[in-house]
């Protein structure tokens, strides 16, 4: 049984209780396939989004899986629609919930719809951090540094995470 990472975020209504929504939804898709492992959530300003967005609420859980990427993906798209996401044409619209696949086992995947492990987790302090504290030592395929290596040497101007609280 592989192990998924999944980045959860939150801009739109009761942020907390969005991401509290989605956790519950993954301990549902992880079942019986091992303990699920939760970050705190950060307090993050918006990246890459339109001008005047609100603050995002984020965080990493890490879940079993049995059924590979794809299929988990499949699992995550219909868990953002239940919760209320609206696919919008503007790239990195708010949205109630976000989830991103960041890795699944060891699994390599470069396709349209799914690239993994997700390209831009070594960019991100809004991953890197909650990444590093449920899975500091995990060395993501086709990298040679851990997720804490990657968070020593991560250059951003992004500001300093604020923690906010547990799922």
């Amino acid at each position: 049984m592989a192990r998924a990472g999944i980045a959860l975020g939150s801009n739109l209504g009761d942020r907390l209780a969005n991401l509290r929504a989605a956790f519950r939804e993954l301990e549902r898709v992880s079942g019986m396939n091992g303990r699920v492992l939760a970050a705190p959530v950060y307090q993050t300003v918006p990246r890459f989004c339109p001008e005047g967005s609100p603050d995002f609420l984020n965080t990493v859980v890490e879940i079993g899986c049995d059924g590979g990427a794809c299929g988990l993906l499949d699992q995550l798209l219909e868990i953002e629609l239940r919760l209320g996401r609206v696919r919008s044409a503007g790239r990195n619209a708010s949205r109630v919930i976000d989830l991103d696949l960041l890795y699944c086992g060891s699994e390599v995947c470069d396709s349209a719809r799914l690239t993994l492990p997700h390209p831009r987790i070594g960019e991100r302090r809004f991953v890197l951090q909650p990444l590093a504290d449920i899975r500091g030592d995990l060395v993501l395929p086709g990298q040679d540094a851990s997720v804490e290596e990657l968070l020593a040497g991560l250059v951003t101007d992004e500001p300093p995470l604020e923690r906010v609280g547990l799922l």
